[in-house]
């Protein structure tokens, strides 16, 4: 049940705190929104049209890119409609719903990565193990347990929010509801809410961060030990680029938030960064794969000759 607060709805003051309509940036997020729904939605009809792409690597690519348009449309929509009104509100219970989104996505994604780490682990470094180690079954399982835990922890940020006292200023300096600036705006002890975000998102967040590099310092060591081509080794080390440069768009914006504490002076570098990691790398992301996968390029072009 939520807290008693005299705060019944945030004012979002959004990218620029300029409380004018602004249509040019609508445009602009407007076309970067329609951008991601076509690239992310294109990648997954083609994994899930073409038989080739029936694999692990390819399921996990789908459910990244499933999740980039979930993680976008959480923001963006209400952005959007900010850009076009005097009247950037919005309800103490849809800033609570938007923050269980924003996180439940959020911590999928990383651990998302994290699995394709290891899918790419298995498939270099054990190459005669990879069909029995990477079945179906553990897939499925792997993926339902990333929707779990990322739920949970979600909700964890939920009620815990709902539950702190809002009673001063309803001003958010951000374009969406995020945990650190509601703690600015809330009254009363915070400590729990500092050691949820602190500790439980730091570990949800670093973890699969760590094992990403465990994964990567494997692959790297096995295969200069053990390939004396130039030609494989150049050919496992592409499979790996795509999703490498994936995770350093992802984790150099969420660590440079995260990591810091919050200060009125940093507001304005905050909501350049989530822009970044929330409407920017969703984008990127279907852009980095089609480009330096030829399976991904090679099913696309299939599929458009078969729509001519």
């Amino acid at each position: 049940m939520l807290n008693q607060t005299s705060v019944t709805e945030f004012l979002l003051l959004g990218v620029t705190d300029i409380q004018v309509p602004q249509p040019f940036l609508f445009v602009v997020f407007l076309t970067i929104y329609f951008l991601n729904v076509a690239g992310n939605g294109a990648i997954l009809m083609v994994i899930i049209s073409d038989p080739r792409l029936h694999s692990p690597m390819y399921f996990f690519l789908g459910n990244l890119s499933c999740l980039d348009i979930c993680y976008s449309t959480v923001t963006l929509p209400k952005m959007l409609e900010n850009f076009l009104s005097m009247h950037k509100v919005i309800s103490f219970l849809g800033c609570i719903t938007q923050l269980h989104f924003f996180y439940f996505l959020g911590s999928m994604e990383a651990m998302v990565l994290a699995v394709m780490a290891f899918d790419r682990f298995v498939a270099i470094c054990k190459p005669l193990h990879y069909p029995l180690i990477m079945n179906h079954q553990l897939c499925t399982q792997m993926a339902v347990t990333i929707w779990i835990i990322g739920f949970f922890h979600a909700l964890l940020h939920s009620i815990m929010t709902s539950h702190l006292n809002f009673c001063g200023s309803n001003l958010i300096h951000h374009f969406f509801c995020d945990v650190k600036p509601l703690l600015e705006l809330a009254c009363g002890n915070i400590e729990h809410n500092q050691w949820l975000l602190n500790t439980v998102t730091g570990i949800i967040g670093m973890g699969p961060l760590f094992l990403m590099l465990l994964s990567y310092f494997y692959i790297i060591t096995h295969l200069f030990c053990k390939t004396s081509s130039c030609s494989m080794l150049h050919t496992a080390l592409s499979t790996c680029a795509s999703h490498f440069m994936v995770v350093i768009l992802f984790y150099a914006s969420v660590v440079f938030i995260y990591i810091r504490p919050a200060s009125h002076s940093s507001m304005d570098q905050d909501r350049v960064i989530a822009i970044m990691y929330s409407v920017i790398n969703p984008v990127l992301n279907p852009v980095i794969y089609t480009l330096r996968n030829k399976e991904v390029r090679g099913a696309l072009s299939r599929v458009i000759r078969m729509r001519l």
